[in-house]
This record gives C-alpha cells, structure tokens and sequence, in this order.
C-alpha cells in the first residue's frame, strides 16, 4: 500500500506489495522489491535498488549524494539487499565515479539508529552497526562484523569477517577478521570468541586461530613474519581462510 500523501516519482518501480508511509518522498531511479515496507518521512533520493522484505523506517535518508568534494552530478548508484533493517535517521550515500559508482548494502543487516554509510562502501551479510557508527568512504564491512555504538572507521580501510568493535572505537587500519578491538586509535583486545562460538567453528580452526593471534600480536613478530608462519601453518584448513586473507589484502596495514 503506498499512502496518499507519500511522494513518488514517474520513473520509480515499485512492485505491488511495497508499503510506503506519509510524506515519505522515492526519487527518480529508484526501485524497490517486494514485501518491502518504508515507513513514514524517509527519503529515499535517486539510482537506488532495494531488494525484498527490507524495512526502513521513519527520517531516513538514503540514496543521497556521495559527501565528496570531487563529485559533480555525475549519475551514481546504490543497491541494497534483502531483509534488512534501516532505523531511524539513517543516512546511505551514493557511490563515486572515482571509485566503483555504487555503494553497496548485503542482505540481512541490522543498521541501528544514526548509523551512516559513505560512498562507494560495501558492506556483506549479518552486520550490525550500533547507534551513531559510521564508515567513511571506500571502505568494506565483512560478514557477521559487529561495530558497537559510535565506532568510526577511516576511508578505504576493511573491517574483516566476525570482527567486532567496542563503544566509541576509532578505527584507522584494517581490522582482521574475528579480532575484537577498542580505542581511540584501535588496538587488538584478542578474539571475538563470541562470534567465533555462535559460527559454530570448529575446534580445529578455533585452536588455529588462537595459536595465529598470538603469532600475529603477543610474539613481537613482524607483520610480514608473522604473516608468512600463519600461512605457512593454517593455510591447509579451509575456515582459516577468511583471516589468512585480511592479513594478506590489507590496504591500510592492519591493527597493531
């Protein structure tokens, strides 16, 4: 059901089951999927796909242009997924032409109130972002990360898999996956033993992954040391992979 006073665009494809609250504005460009529900006063501006059963609530802006001083009209994207939820006073820019031209939002996220996505960021599946986080441009959110009431994380850095950021974390590098960190700036506080616990892993991986944290941060290794025995050690056991590679793929270095 899409209200009477809801605003929507000539150009917007709206499939029939999608309900769209009161004064809520849908710009030029935008598609939307079934079973989806907006509520009311969100906006949702322009070039935005929002896949099924999402639920966005009241006071939202998404779709908006990218906050960046080198974008000038150009036509840039947004995709979001399935089954997510976007609370209220979220705001989800635009991607860059600089960069990919789209920002890109997975299935089933929770992003609580005042969260904010910039441009060009990708985040995958199961994450949760608190009240008031936000991640600057570029920058890539793994599945199942968790980052806690007012985290901010630097542009272009990658916040792997499982992870998890304590309240009010200043997050600068690269975070590896399944590592636990607060602080302004972030350091490592050891496992996110809960997340690990709830992937259901398995004894084996969860014994690799304690004997490679302690290599990567309690021996004083260098990082291209510590890098090349984990390798060396766990690259064999094929859960491992989600960590080996975020120490691997680091464009800002990582949490030292």
């Amino acid at each position: 059901m899409i209200h009477s006073l809801a605003q929507i665009d000539s150009s917007a494809e709206i499939d029939v089951d999608v309900s769209i609250g009161p004064y809520t504005v849908i710009g030029p460009g935008v598609k939307i999927k079934s079973g989806t529900k907006i509520e009311g006063n969100a906006f949702i501006h322009k070039n935005t796909e929002i896949g099924k059963n999402n639920l966005i609530y009241p006071f939202v802006s998404i779709g908006g242009d990218p906050q960046d001083l080198k974008y000038g009209g150009e036509e840039t994207y947004l995709q979001i997924g399935n089954n997510n939820e976007i609370r209220e006073g979220s705001t989800i820019s635009r991607g860059t032409v600089q960069e990919s031209g789209k920002t890109i939002i997975g299935n089933n996220n929770l992003l609580m109130a005042y969260t904010h996505v910039a441009h060009d960021c990708v985040l995958e599946d199961d994450i949760v972002m608190t009240n008031n986080a936000g991640v600057a441009g570029v920058v890539s959110v793994g599945k199942g990360a968790r980052l806690s009431g007012f985290t901010l994380v630097h542009q272009f850095c990658n916040i792997g898999s499982y992870s998890f950021s304590a309240l009010g974390t200043i997050i600068t590098k690269d975070v590896p996956a399944y590592v636990r960190v607060s602080g302004n700036p972030a350091i490592p506080r050891g496992l996110n033993t809960v997340g690990i616990q709830r992937q259901g892993i398995s004894k084996e991986t969860s014994e690799a992954l304690k004997e490679s944290y302690k290599i990567l941060y309690l021996r004083k290794n260098k990082l291209s040391d510590a890098r090349k025995e984990i390798i060396s050690k766990f690259k064999n056991i094929k859960e491992m992979q989600l960590f080996i590679e975020s120490i691997t793929h680091s464009n800002r270095s990582i949490v030292r």
